[in-house]
């Protein structure tokens, strides 16, 4: 007899890729009116599982059960009827359809045969104020930036009356108030009889949220436990060892100065910034969602222009708005948005990984494709990159391998001076320490760190110096014994003595006004 609080079973599954296996006789299930939080490292095949749950991949064994009944499920229709929905990390929204016109996509109200936008436009309002967002049904969904996205695939997946809410990584585009808002929302879910599945790699997230943890490892389900279990415990589970450091710096002493910036200013985005980072030493950039950090990346790396000052490496100044120059200096930025802007997606690991150094490996209109195969698989075996070989496509590496991938084109051309912006965001714990590694080993041979990070005991733990930007200035400079969470955060929101850049425009990562994820992980 089944129990008549289990919304979902899953018993056995099985899912194989070409040279991978993702799944391996997993067992889940869901009670109504819980949060049961899936756990597990990047790759070991949570983002596999909830695909077959939502239609997109299809088991090649085991069962999925559903309120008492075995189902097949071949499509998001499927899903749908079934009373799934999953909101994906990457958002599955039209961005040049309106906000309305989003959440009722395929299921528009009508009436005389026509589209009610009228109808359409209220019911987006009733969800979009459920969910806590001041948005206007009619605007358009480019014009909106990450969070609010976030906040409209839940208006979406909420219009869709699911008794099955699949939710994956959901707060790490998040500040910590809308965040708070979220778990509102999820709460009043679970009172509401709906079961949520949880995916996070924020593991204090789990003890407010959740009900239930099941760990999964290497594509199989290796426990089940509460969601009151220690930190310690569940990072054993996923990881199949202790961590003993979170942020695990070794400070080395810093030498000369690799990269020194001065007075540089983009009119309405930031306003006199100048700093060194020196070799050996990692200096991290906190401050306030949309103080400007991410342009100011972007202008050192040449991505983006500015109107006055200076970069310069090992004490030879770049052309502005040249990344070619940059790069040929020893300057690597690794972006905040990888997969937009770090990998050509639908391209291999070895590709991807001779991005940077292909110029170089060219002679007489001929690339040197065996030098660059054995260099892409020399980088790739030194970070641990979990793949079936180079040639396969990072389009289907995890988070945490693809990042690797991004880092690793830089290390290849033995790049002086790395930009992190936002390294190990949607990262497991064990991938965050590799990278935190990775780190000590750069600086430990001389590179120099420039890491931008919305995640402050990560800033605090890794910089031997943070810089806080506050209104598009620099609002100060701590060493690493004076840094802590108050004083960094004092100056965040403190008001620089001179007159301070206008606003920053938004952007799709700084488009709110509070202080971003201060957050443990």
């Amino acid at each position: 007899m089944s129990d008549p609080d289990e919304l979902l079973r899953i018993e056995g599954m099985r899912k194989t890729f070409p040279g991978v296996v993702a799944l391996d006789s997993v067992d889940f299930d869901l009670r109504r009116g819980e949060v049961h939080v899936l756990l597990g490292e990047n790759g070991a095949g949570k983002s596999t599982l909830i695909k077959m749950l939502s239609g997109a991949y299809r088991p090649d064994s085991g069962r999925i059960v559903v309120g008492g009944e075995e189902v097949r499920i071949h499509g998001a229709q499927d899903a749908e009827r079934l009373g799934i929905a999953t909101i994906y990390q990457e958002f599955n929204l039209v961005p040049d359809l309106t906000v309305a016109e989003n959440i009722f996509l395929g299921r528009q109200p009508r009436r005389f045969g026509l589209i009610d936008r009228g109808a359409m436009e209220a019911g987006a309002a009733e969800l979009l104020e459920r969910v806590g967002v001041d948005v206007s049904p009619r605007a358009r969904v480019r014009e909106l930036g990450i969070a609010r996205l976030q906040m409209v695939e839940i208006a979406k997946a909420l219009s869709l009356d699911a008794r099955v809410l699949i939710m994956d990584e959901p707060t790490a585009v998040l500040t910590s108030g809308e965040v708070d808002k979220l778990f509102r929302i999820v709460r009043g879910l679970r009172e509401d009889g709906v079961g949520v599945v949880f995916i996070t790699h924020h593991l204090e997230e789990i003890a407010a949220l959740g009900d239930r943890v099941t760990v999964i490892r290497d594509g199989r389900s290796v426990g089940q436990v509460p969601a009151s279990t220690p930190e310690d415990e569940l990072v054993r589970l996923m990881v199949g060892r202790s961590i003993e450091q979170q942020y695990p710096r070794e400070r080395a002493d810093a030498g000369a100065a690799l990269l020194t910036v001065e007075g540089l200013t983009r009119d309405g985005v930031f306003h006199d910034i100048g700093f060194e980072v020196r070799a050996g030493e990692v200096v991290g950039i906190a401050g306030l969602v949309g103080a400007g950090r991410t342009e100011v990346a972007r202008a050192v790396f040449g991505a983006d222009p500015y109107d006055s000052g200076s970069v310069a490496v090992e004490g030879t100044r770049l052309p502005r708005h040249d990344v070619g120059a940059a790069m040929t200096a020893g300057i690597g930025l690794v972006p905040e948005d990888r997969k937009g802007q770090g990998l050509l997606l639908d391209a291999s690991v070895e590709e991807n990984l001779g991005l940077v150094t292909l110029r170089s490996a060219t002679r007489g209109g001929f690339v040197d494709l065996k030098g660059q195969r054995t260099a892409a698989a020399r980088i790739a075996a030194q970070l641990n990159v979990r793949m079936a070989g180079i040639g396969q496509q990072v389009r289907t590496l995890s988070g945490g391998n693809q990042q690797k991938v991004v880092i690793g084109k830089w290390l290849l051309a033995d790049t002086r001076v790395l930009i992190l912006d936002e390294p190990t965001r949607g990262i497991d714990v064990g991938a965050k320490v590799e990278i935190y590694q990775l780190i000590n080993e750069l600086t430990s041979a001389g590179h120099a760190v420039l890491m931008i990070s919305s995640d402050l005991p990560e800033v605090l733990g890794m910089s031997d110096r943070v810089l806080v930007m506050a209104q598009g200035r620099i609002a100060g400079e701590l060493s690493a014994d004076e840094a802590t969470q108050d004083s960094v955060m004092a100056l965040a929101v403190s008001t620089p003595a001179t007159s301070p850049a206008p606003p920053p425009a938004s952007t799709p990562t700084d488009a709110a006004t509070e202080v971003e994820n201060p957050r443990g992980h």
